[in-house]
């Protein structure tokens, strides 16, 4: 039950392009692209500080 058919995808690949357009896919697909990329640079900028020390 926890994997998905071909079918599945299909469909889910099908709503997709309906919602978004073909056009406008690869601009949402660049826009999660830098959200992730930012996020991940977030998270890397915040291990590079170090711990305040507690008194």
């Amino acid at each position: 039950m926890g994997s998905f058919s071909l079918m599945h995808w299909m469909v889910v690949l099908l709503l997709v392009l309906l919602l978004f357009g073909a056009g406008k896919l690869p601009s949402v697909m660049g826009d999660l692209a830098r959200g992730v990329k930012s996020f991940k640079a977030g998270l890397k900028d915040e291990d590079d500080t170090p711990p305040k020390a507690l008194h």
